[in-house]
């Protein structure tokens, strides 16, 4: 269900549990290194290992000779002029920072080289421990990494350097881990509607948001709440969009609150929402709910008062203030929105994942679920989880798809910060199943979950 990630630090702890010697570890790791290389380019002949002074650059010279031992015409060089194949051996998982002037021309040249990357370990550049690029790295199309998956190799912007990556047993002993990444094992967790279940029993949902031109994110979040395995949703928003609402969304009770001139939803709005909620199992605010006075404080009140838990998304997090809220919260900004609620830039949020996630966290208390290419999951005191992405969902309104499975989920009784990693590989399942001939939209996904929680 959750399978671990390495940082720097871990893997040297578990290398030095390991009662063997150093040379034992670094000829399987060179051995594993060329025959995965053997067989990602059967056809190959010229293989050009560039090696660095570490154990990283012994790993590639212990593979070049097993190259040449199986009739390879291999050669460890300075650079990777004539090569193939290249074997990328500069730097292992201890490297953090930027590469020195001579390192980054080096890496430079390989991934000019228009030849195929196998990089040993973790492509060099990358920050091993937090996926961090902080100037140039190599672009690997095979990372052979030894023991176990690092934490670079899975959050971005390392991920987009890692090709396919496969994992080889040198013979260490596992050890824990602070982060995480989420298997497709962990949808086990999310119960399914028993015999003993009634409509409010399996899962009973509240849905706030709408506003003109917006009415149909919360249609898609009700619709995937539905598809979910929610029994019970609720729809509630302004009372021009309810005609939206009753053609798009049949199976929704729907809700009509007050709203002001301009179609957004009012702070007057709060006591019908919590009449609501005091009856559901779980409440999704913000998708399309715009933003004004009124539909800030209409959030601050209802964040601050309903005793169930809350998917906060979209305009609801809009200027959101940390709180002592009564149940838990999930928030799920992408990298613009987590950037507004932080005070940097979303470039700043896309290079340090990790570290925005965690000043995400403290500053509010609650569960993130920060969106994006190697999605994250935290909560105070524990570790990240990554739970995947797929490029297909990167168009409107997948977020608001998400933000009804988590609400699903936790109006399940799921333990929040697993509600929220589920739900995300539930949401990479869904974009992988649906057929994209056409190419994927929103409403696509909604249409292949059952498909995948019934897998």
């Amino acid at each position: 269900m959750l399978e671990p990630l390495y940082t720097a630090e871990e893997m040297r702890a578990a290398e030095e549990r390991y009662p063997g010697s150093e040379e034992e570890l670094m000829e399987r790791a060179g051995r594993a290194v060329a025959e995965e290389a053997m067989r990602r380019w059967p056809d190959a002949k010229r293989f050009v290992a560039v090696c660095g002074g570490g154990k990283n650059g012994g790993d590639g010279r212990i593979a070049a000779e097993i190259l040449r031992a199986a009739g390879k015409d291999a050669e460890v060089a300075d650079e990777p002029r004539g090569a193939e194949v290249v074997l990328d051996a500069l730097f292992g998982t201890g490297f953090h920072g930027e590469p020195r002037p001579d390192a980054a021309r080096l890496i430079e040249s390989i991934n000019d080289s228009g030849a195929g990357v196998a990089t040993v370990d973790i492509a060099s550049g990358v920050n091993a421990s937090t996926g961090e690029v902080s100037g140039v790295a190599v672009r690997a199309d095979l990372s052979v990494t030894f023991h176990a998956l690092k934490v670079g190799h899975e959050v971005s912007p390392g991920r987009f350097h890692a090709g396919d990556v496969v994992v080889a047993d040198i013979g260490l002993e596992p050890i824990e881990t602070r982060n995480s990444r989420a298997t497709r094992e962990i949808l086990s967790a999310v119960p399914r509607r028993s015999p003993e279940d009634n409509k409010y029993t399996a899962g009973h949902v509240v849905v706030v948001g709408g506003s003109p031109g917006m009415t149909g994110a919360p249609c898609l979040s009700a619709l995937a709440a539905l598809r979910a395995d929610a029994g019970y949703v609720a729809l509630a928003g302004p009372k021009s969009a309810i005609p939206v609402f009753e053609h798009w969304v049949l199976e929704a009770v729907k809700r009509s609150l007050p709203e002001d001139d301009e179609g957004l939803l009012t702070a007057d709005a709060a006591d019908e929402v919590l009449d609501l909620v005091g009856k559901g199992g779980a409440l999704a605010i913000g998708p399309g709910l715009g933003r004004s006075e009124g539909t800030k404080e209409l959030v601050r009140h209802v964040l601050g008062e309903a005793e169930v838990p809350a998917v906060v998304d979209g305009d609801a997090l809009h200027e959101l203030e940390p709180a002592d809220w009564p149940a838990p919260r999930v928030l799920t900004p992408h990298s613009g929105e987590l950037a507004r609620l932080l005070d940097v830039e979303s470039d700043w949020v896309d290079a340090h994942r990790l570290a925005a996630l965690d000043r995400a966290i403290e500053r509010f208390a609650c569960i993130v679920l920060l969106k994006g290419a190697g999605t994250l999951v935290g909560e105070p005191g524990v570790g990240a989880i990554v739970c995947g992405g797929d490029p297909a969902l990167a168009t409107a309104g997948t977020g608001d798809v998400l933000t009804g499975i988590v609400a699903a989920f936790l109006a399940k009784g799921v333990e929040p910060r697993l509600a929220a990693a589920a739900a995300a590989v539930a949401h990479t399942e869904a974009a992988r199943e649906a057929p994209q001939e056409n190419g994927l939209i929103a409403s696509d996904l909604i249409e292949a979950l059952p498909r995948v929680l019934a897998a």
